[in-house]
């Protein structure tokens, strides 16, 4: 991740725009910040959310409350809850995510 030309800023989430994202089931919302190429977002999934596609994107993402599930194309599973994260590199293993109990999110890509 190369970080350049961007000034030292604070964000208050919650002024940000709330944008719906497509979803298999339940809900997804972003807030959403770009800085050149780097995506810094504030993700909320509703209890019963199920991701309608596999993502081959590199993140780092931080679970803030809820549960998340993680499914790898090997079939793998990680479970994060609140204080726990994940880093993966773009097109390195693809993934999808799940949230029965919904979840709030920090993610940077």
């Amino acid at each position: 991740m190369q970080m350049s030309h961007i000034p030292f800023a604070t964000t208050d989430w919650s002024s940000l725009p709330r944008e719906e994202k497509s979803a298999q089931a339940g809900q997804a919302f972003w807030r959403t910040q770009q800085f050149g190429n780097l995506r810094v977002r504030m993700v909320e999934y509703t209890p019963g959310y199920v991701s309608d596609h596999w993502c081959t994107k590199g993140h780092v993402l931080l679970c803030l409350q809820g549960e998340l599930h993680t499914e790898l194309a090997d079939g793998r599973v990680f479970s994060l809850t609140p204080g726990m994260s994940y880093q993966v590199a773009d097109n390195a293993e693809p993934h999808r995510s799940t949230s029965p109990k919904g979840a709030t999110l920090f993610i940077v890509d």
